[in-house]
């Protein structure tokens, strides 16, 4: 009798720690990067009665006889299947799709880290990439100045460049428009009444982002020449740069129909930049691109259609690459810089891994070391932007759990009030 209650004893003990593993389940439903895990029960030691015999020629074998002891807990169990994404419109929430975890640091700390699946990231004041909830840095690579990344080199905190500005200087510029055919050849010097050249003023922007007004002057050139025009070529413009300090000088012809046919650069366009910035400097016909320009019986109009310089403007967003990790800054001029690369590492055996609370885990004796890579690269997987990863508890799966707990314990319950009953009636055959 004292054998059975023993059993059911443990038994209760046992469905009270799978009811508390399901109820943490449940109570982290919503828990990012939650992972739920299981309790798994083995049966206990079993008492031997009588051993078996194995069969001889004129009987049958003997099977052992046993009766269990009762039940144990054979282990906690979590299962690191992926759980659903949602959607937050962050650029610096992020969700894993697939295997690893990001890399934390505590700056209190740096001797440890520490492993997640949440990516609810955001800037600190020092401009550090930091988990929301723990203030732990992220970890990865930094870019050098460059924007190149090397993997090759130890992970450590990625700091956002906070109220950095960036220019670009102008190297390509498209003119567009029309040159009057009507001008009269040019003859020095140059005159307004009646005109004989055409003047056209375009803004380009030098290493600083500071706008730089050039004036180029275009100018026919007789039709008769030395050396006759190329087959098809009705006319041959000159043109210079006026601004002073600047230089540049070149050619464009048209055809008979006032088409396009070739901007020979014979000095490069070289503008100074101001305060020793990077000059502007156009050599080629690409980069001083006249294709637009056409030679017409109207009034000459020739304007920048387009060039690719740009104002100074300072960093606004930060944009995550989903394929790679990479991190860029995004300035307000639509310029973009890589800064770093975040980290993620893969385990052996994630299930090993020691849980800490605040969705954080650390490596133990049984997870093997983590090896560190990132997105996208040796197996590891690629990032959501925008999303966070929900748990992967299934609450259909928890409540009949529940439920078979809940059946468990009623029924040790049961066989202790049997077993105390039997024992009551041992007692009363004295009477």
């Amino acid at each position: 009798m004292l054998r059975s209650m023993q059993t059911a004893i443990g038994a209760l003990g046992l469905e009270q720690t799978a009811m508390d593993n399901i109820s943490n389940n449940i109570a982290n439903v919503n828990t990012q990067g939650y992972k739920s895990s299981r309790a798994n029960f083995q049966d206990l030691l079993s008492q031997t009665l009588s051993y078996g015999a194995q069969p001889t020629a004129t009987r049958g074998g003997l099977d052992p006889t046993q009766i269990g002891l009762g039940v144990r807990l054979g282990g906690i169990s979590r299962s690191f299947s992926q759980g659903s994404l949602l959607a937050t419109g962050r650029n610096l929430d992020l969700a894993i799709q697939g295997d690893g975890f990001f890399v934390y640091q505590d700056p209190n700390t740096t001797a440890n880290r520490f492993y997640s699946r949440d990516g609810q990231l955001e800037m600190d004041s020092q401009g550090y990439l930091v988990n929301i909830a723990t203030g732990y840095r992220v970890l990865g690579w930094t870019a050098d100045t460059l924007g190149n990344v090397d993997t090759g080199q130890a992970i450590n905190g990625l700091k956002l460049p906070l109220n950095q500005t960036k220019a670009r200087a102008t190297s390509q510029a498209t003119l567009s428009g029309n040159l009057d055919t009507n001008l009269p050849v040019y003859a020095a010097p140059p005159s307004t009444t009646p005109p004989n050249y055409y003047d056209s003023t375009i803004s380009l922007y030098d290493g600083l982002g500071v706008l730089q007004n050039v004036t180029v002057r275009f100018t026919k050139a007789s039709v008769v020449t030395p050396a006759p025009l190329p087959p098809g070529v009705a006319a041959t413009w000159n043109w210079n740069v006026t601004t002073a300090g600047a230089t540049g000088a070149g050619t464009v012809t048209f055809d008979s129909s006032g088409k396009y046919i070739l901007n020979t650069v014979a000095t490069p366009i070289v503008v100074p930049g101001s305060n020793g910035a990077q000059a502007i400097t156009l050599s080629t016909n690409t980069t001083f691109d006249l294709t637009n320009l056409t030679q017409l019986s109207s009034s000459g109009n020739v304007a920048l259609a387009n060039q690719n310089g740009l104002a100074a403007a300072a960093v606004q967003n930060f944009i995550v690459d989903q394929n790679n990790g990479d991190i860029y800054a995004v300035y307000g001029n639509g310029l973009q810089d890589r800064f770093g690369r975040m980290a993620l590492s893969t385990f052996t055996n994630p299930e090993g891994l020691a849980q800490l609370g605040k969705n954080m885990y650390t490596v133990s004796l049984n997870s093997g070391a983590g090896a560190i890579g990132w997105p996208g690269n040796g197996g590891k997987g690629t990032l959501a932007v925008g999303y966070n990863e929900g748990s992967n508890v299934d609450l259909g799966r928890e409540f009949t759990s529940m439920i078979l707990a809940q059946r468990g314990f009623q029924a040790a319950s049961r066989m202790i009030t049997t077993s105390d009953e039997m024992l009551q009636e041992l007692v009363n055959l004295k009477r």
